[in-house]
């Protein structure tokens, strides 16, 4: 029989029972659109967690100070008070992988403008930072490497301050107080939004570190320093030359912890990659397995139909129709039927993408891949589902399907 006879009778079998047809398809539908709306709310929290984490900067390592410990307990990182701003200068001269590093200390403080107050994080650094961290200035223009000489009192304010303190006011050139100490607004840094760790990270003012360390806190040592290096390959290389570099300037005995943390945001970037992954594969599998109903629900409507046509195969078989093509006309059939349902499952899928992106504000993510791989699988599901009710339908006896009632 040729293939386009076999589909013009498959079709023909499958209009004659429209609703039964309609609701054996409608189990595709449902599996083939919960696997791409699934997976496509699965990579669009994986992308989500990827740009947040890619915000804090490009080939980033993170160096804090480290913990002590006291009458037993352990005091957690930021508690030592060995790691200086001679460290970094070290870091960039003998670690060639480093292509820029930064100093940073901060505190919290309440910020006042005028009537307004807000209670911020103040950090301390130098120029570079921004450029580290990938972090444009929306207006204004940075502090200078003179400003921080000078210990000027010069800020940079994050778009969450400005818009508590300010509304709907030009912040540049105007005057805040951090605690009792007057600073002038040179800049307003570009918003970034959350961090992979659920901060705002707009939420901030950034000031020269010799202000922050001479005027405000009183330390001459640093909480942290920001490392860019000169690709992501780089980084873990230069995580061991700086965790051996610094144990050496800090004479800290082999067996002995270290007193700081190096932090390489390529591992946390990698770790929630797999966390995404492992998340996007769960809801899929959980979808898949309507897909495994409907094929279900696909053998036992073809089972039906074979008993219900009985007769006619045996009419067939008795004109001359072979085994062979008794069974490709019932396995066409149930292809037929799951590539239809594949194909409104897909538009089905879509479809309810965009609904949780507008009602609940999800970021999903369509993927080609995902809409290939559901209607391949719904094809393979007609196939697997529809091989054994063919082959019953095949191997009925000529005779006894002609007696059959």
């Amino acid at each position: 029989m040729e293939f386009a006879a076999i589909l013009k009778i498959a079709f023909r079998a499958l209009a004659r029972n429209k609703m039964r047809s309609v609701l054996t398809m409608l189990g595709i539908i449902i599996g083939v659109g919960a696997v791409i709306a699934m997976v496509g709310v699965g990579q669009g929290a994986q992308q989500k967690v990827q740009d947040q984490i890619a915000s804090m900067g490009t080939n980033l390592l993170f160096i804090s100070s480290g913990t002590v410990t006291r009458g037993g307990l352990h005091m957690g990182w930021g508690q030592t008070k060995t790691l200086i701003y001679d460290d970094m200068k070290a870091i960039q001269r003998e670690i060639p992988t480093v292509a820029k590093a930064a100093p940073g200390s901060g505190t919290s403080a309440q910020v006042v403008f005028e009537n307004q107050n807000w209670y911020t994080r103040v950090n301390g650094t130098e120029p570079q930072y921004f450029d580290i961290r990938d972090w444009p200035i929306a207006a204004g223009s940075s502090f200078s490497q003179d400003d921080v000489t000078q210990s000027a009192n010069v800020a940079v304010i994050g778009e969450t301050v400005r818009q508590n303190l300010y509304g709907a006011t030009d912040p540049i050139g105007t005057t805040i107080r951090i605690g009792t100490l007057p600073f002038q607004v040179v800049g307003v840094l570009a918003a970034k939004g959350q961090s992979g760790m659920g901060q705002d990270q707009d939420d901030t003012v950034v000031v020269p570190i010799t202000t922050l360390q001479k005027k405000i806190t009183g330390q001459n040592w640093l909480q942290f320093i920001m490392i860019s290096a000169t690709s992501q390959p780089a980084t873990y290389a230069a995580q061991q030359q700086i965790t051996l570099l610094l144990r050496d300037r800090h004479r800290i005995r082999p067996g002995t912890d270290d007193d700081f943390f190096v932090r390489n945001l390529a591992d946390v970037a990698e770790l929630a990659d797999q966390s995404s992954r492992v998340m996007t594969l769960l809801l899929a599998s959980i979808a898949g397995v309507s897909l495994i109903v409907g094929g279900i629900g696909i053998m036992n409507i073809m089972l039906v139909s074979v008993t219900e046509r009985t007769r006619e195969i045996g009419i067939r078989m008795a004109i001359g129709a072979t085994e062979q093509d008794v069974q490709r006309q019932f396995l066409s059939e149930s292809v037929v039927l799951s590539l239809i349902g594949g194909a409104i499952g897909i538009v089905f899928g879509v479809g309810s993408s965009f609904v949780i992106t507008k009602t609940l504000g999800w970021n999903v993510l369509i993927s080609p891949m995902a809409i290939v791989a559901a209607v391949v699988f719904s094809m393979a599901v007609g196939i697997f589902f529809g091989f054994y009710p063919a082959r019953k339908a095949a191997h009925l006896d000529p005779i006894e399907a002609l007696r059959f009632e």
